[in-house]
């Protein structure tokens, strides 16, 4: 038996046992692995030392907990300025894992957790692909979300594994799959609990029964006469949901496809995204997130019991979530039928996403109906979320604070009103915080962690915590009214009913949005969320924040037109939820754009004067990922910084002198240290 032989390296350790080579990644100082510069010339020595030796095999695995490898170091990025500079750092990755795929003996790579973007793309240059039996495993190619594409060799080597349609699924939509589904696509040659990864690893190098390739009928679609026609059907399925000058990524992928190209020209393409005004705004917002992530991970939560009180639409949707993610929960509501219609939600909700029955019925358990609340008295965590009146909030958490433990901590969904308000009556208010949830709860990534005067550091740090574990973005705001996104939000919804009301058709308004860059025009945005809804929150912030609510609002509330949920608003709604809409007119769309996009910027800017966030990187995170803001754009803040305040403000002010004060310019306009603050992540 040979000796084993170990030697350490910053971000690799490789130890070789049995004539095969364990190559272990496990960068330094950080809790998930990333393919930095310096990682990538350290696994290049390792494997040109290998490839000399006379080796079974090499094994690849990750010393983390997280996962095999999260792709390359998005920080990096924003280093880079020249498109030859990226190209060349493709060109880079692309010789290292062309160097692994030569090896003259079979390597694997034993996944667990997450192996995303390059780590996807140096799993795809091994022989094998070995994965743990795990939810928290995922593979894929998400880097069109940062408007690139993947760029050492994948878009390549993926197709010849997995087969054409399914490979450009993959690459367009940037999705991940499930060890089940790696494996039926032939992603993953085995799937093993985690206890035999290292053991399955070790077989398959020594069997080498040979690496996977995609059957012939899979790579039908790349034949020279299919491939014009396949391109065409998938870019009119990316228009639907990408414009080409806002994101050019899928476009560009489909081109390469089609013209079958060489890693040179997947190489020079990546250069040019990489330093696009759009693959620089992602590569932003993806960093703002991830920042919040790791101010979240700042403390532990010490959370196991979740109550939720208030089986609503919001309640109960919050409930369903955080079972999901492996909490006990316990549901109160003082209606029977409205915990038996949260319980059936949440049980559709776990068959379509989980699928697993096992699972399904695992989550289930973990969530429970409780009508006479005595979940209360084992919480860790409560949470109301009932109706938004300022005395019912009152009276509950008076009873909740006397029937809960003292060390539970006391959580408002409210969406406009001040927690101190909320807080009249306790006696210990430090411990109530505001987690605002946007709808719907399972796709919205954002909660709004609102600051009370009285909230202890302790219980906010405890928030953070516990919504980092939700899979949610913890977002502190100040309490005040409307808080950070309803309050930027309204007055860009009511300058769209203002518009409605001088006549201008309700489809021109959304398209207008629409070709800036948001997800949803205002009026249809209004009809999901509810008129009513908008209504109520609008009377709420009017008086505080001078909104002038125009009577057509009202109008279509008291005619009982409440948007989607009762068939018409603004729209007429179809039985499949679809808004009945004439095509708009076309070449008609700037000056309304302006009037819509200017007011939110002008609220933007007033939250930042006032505190209600602490600088301009959470005003991004905030718009971004609490309401689609054209992510392509980077935020409001980001918009703001690439067109210049000054001018911003000019625009602002001849739009008050025709349309009046709603358009006055914010004192912030003025205040030039608002917009140069620090990042989040300089903090």
């Amino acid at each position: 038996m040979n000796r084993p032989e170990a030697m350490q390296a910053t971000h690799w350790q490789l130890e070789i046992r049995n004539d095969i080579a364990w190559l272990t990644f496990d960068v330094a100082g950080q809790s998930a692995n990333v393919l930095s510069r310096a990682a990538l010339e350290q696994f290049e020595q390792h494997l040109t030392n290998l490839a000399e030796r006379p080796l079974k095999g090499l094994i690849i695995r990750s010393a983390k907990p997280s996962g095999f490898i999260a792709g390359a170091d998005v920080r990096e990025f924003q280093e880079i300025s020249d498109p030859a500079v990226a190209a060349e750092l493709a060109r880079t990755g692309q010789r290292i894992f062309r160097q692994l795929e030569s090896l003259p003996f079979p390597s694997v790579a034993a996944i667990h957790g997450f192996c995303l973007g390059g780590g996807m793309e140096l799993a795809l240059a091994c022989t094998y692909r070995v994965l743990r039996e795990d939810p928290a495993t995922r593979l894929g190619l998400p880097e069109v979300r940062l408007g690139i594409h993947p760029g050492f060799a994948g878009t390549i080597r993926m197709p010849l594994i997995v087969g054409d349609f399914i490979a450009l699924d993959l690459i367009l939509s940037g999705r991940t799959v499930s060890p089940k589904e790696a494996r039926a696509i032939g992603l993953a040659d085995e799937i093993v609990p985690e206890r035999h990864l290292l053991r399955a690893a070790e077989n398959i190098v020594r069997t080498n029964p040979g690496a996977r390739r995609a059957p012939w009928f899979k790579r039908i679609p790349n034949w020279k006469p299919l491939r014009r026609l396949v391109v065409k059907y998938l870019t009119k399925r990316v228009a639907g949901k990408a414009h080409p000058d806002h994101y050019p990524a899928p476009y560009r992928i489909l081109e390469l496809w089609q013209q079958r190209a060489n890693e040179e020209q997947e190489a020079f393409s990546l250069g040019e995204l990489l330093v696009s005004r759009t693959s620089r705004n992602l590569v932003h917002v993806f960093l703002i997130g991830e920042d919040l992530k790791r101010h979240g991970r700042a403390q532990a939560h010490g959370i196991r019991h979740v109550h939720v009180i208030g089986a609503g639409v919001m309640g109960g949707d919050i409930a369903m979530w955080a079972a999901n993610k492996g909490f006990r929960v316990t549901l109160q509501d003082q209606k029977p039928e409205i915990l038996a219609r949260a319980l059936k939600r949440a049980g559709e909700f776990y068959k379509k996403s989980l699928k697993d029955p096992r699972m399904v019925q695992e989550a289930m358990d973990r969530l429970m109906p409780d009508l006479n609340g005595d979940g209360l008295q084992r919480a860790d965590l409560v949470i109301e979320a009932i109706v938004e009146k300022v005395d019912a909030k009152q009276a509950l958490f008076r009873d909740v604070e006397r029937r809960a433990r003292r060390d539970a901590l006391f959580a408002s969904n409210t969406s406009s009103i001040p927690l101190e308000t909320i807080a009249q009556g306790l006696s210990d208010p430090s411990r109530l915080v505001g987690l605002h949830f946007f709808n719907p709860v399972a796709k919205m990534q954002l909660v709004e962690i609102v600051r009370g005067s009285y909230s202890s550091d302790e219980a906010l740090g405890r928030a953070r915590a516990f919504t980092t574990a939700l899979d949610r973005l913890p977002l502190d705001v100040k309490s005040s009214p409307g808080f950070l996104v309803n309050r930027i939000l309204m007055p860009y919804l009511l300058e769209a009913v203002k518009l409605a009301e001088e006549g201008v058709a309700l489809e021109t308004i959304d398209r207008a949005a629409t070709d800036f860059g948001m997800p949803m025009g205002p009026i249809e945005l209004g009809d999901v969320v509810g008129l009513d809804i908008c209504y109520s929150v609008a009377q709420v912030l009017a008086g505080p924040l001078k909104l002038d609510v125009p009577a057509l609002l009202a109008n279509l509330v008291n005619e009982g037109r409440l948007g989607k949920k009762s068939g018409r608003g603004f729209y007429e709604w179809d039985a499949k939820g679809h808004p009945q809409k004439p095509k708009a007119e076309r070449n008609v769309y700037a000056p309304i754009a302006e009037r819509l996009i200017l007011r939110l910027l002008n609220e933007a800017v007033a939250c930042l004067r006032e505190g209600v966030v602490n600088q301009p990187d959470a005003v991004d995170a905030g718009m971004v990922y609490g309401t689609g803001f054209a992510p392509f754009l980077g935020g409001p803040m980001r918009y703001i910084a690439s067109l210049g305040e000054t001018g911003i403000s000019h625009s602002l002010y001849r739009l008050s002198q025709e349309y009046g004060k709603r358009f006055e310019p914010d004192p912030g306009w003025s205040q030039t240290e608002l917009f140069r603050q620090p990042s989040m992540s300089d903090e």
